[in-house]
């Protein structure tokens, strides 16, 4: 054999590393390569799920959006009736104070009358009375008229009054 090299030593050693790479393919490549596979799997599985579970919370943030503004629009809606309703009754109490104030400002109108008449009414008899006890006294004293009206005046209660005032 030339160089050395027996063709039964070649198969023999190529049979080995056969042998070898078949063993090693079965302890650790299939293992490892089904481990991958696993692992690929839960890989692309944990990836789907957060792909729905992202789905399923853009839908719900939509849907909580969506009721979000209508929320909003109804308390809007309802902000718009209270409002309205406290504008109608700020209206109705303004209207009514109204109502008092121009009661209030009559009767005291008509009692200013009424005190106005009656005071009127008194000075007039009070008037009335002066002149007939002055027409009295005149006719029924001689002397002086002078000394009359002067007495007259001093014990009359209208000269106090503006005396004081």
């Amino acid at each position: 054999m030339p160089l050395n090299i027996d063709p039964q030593q070649i198969l023999l050693h190529l049979f080995n590393l056969i042998l070898l790479f078949g063993i090693l393919y079965i302890l650790l490549y299939k293992p490892v390569r089904d481990f991958m596979e696993k692992r690929e799997e839960e890989y692309r599985k944990r990836e789907q799920d957060t792909k729905d579970a992202l789905s399923d919370a853009e839908k719900l943030k939509e849907q909580y959006e969506s009721k979000l503004i209508e929320a909003e629009r109804e308390t809007a809606d309802e902000r718009a009736k209270m409002s309205a309703d406290v504008e109608a009754e700020r209206e109705k109490i303004i209207g009514d104070a109204h109502e008092r104030a121009d009661k209030i400002v009559e009767d005291a109108r008509d009692k200013a009358q009424k005190e106005h008449d009656r005071l009127i009414a008194r000075a007039q008899g009070e008037i009335a009375e002066y002149v007939s006890k002055a027409a009295e006294k005149i006719v029924m004293r001689e002397g002086d008229l002078e000394d009359d009206f002067d007495t007259f005046f001093e014990s009359s209660p209208v000269k106090k009054d503006t005396d004081n005032g």
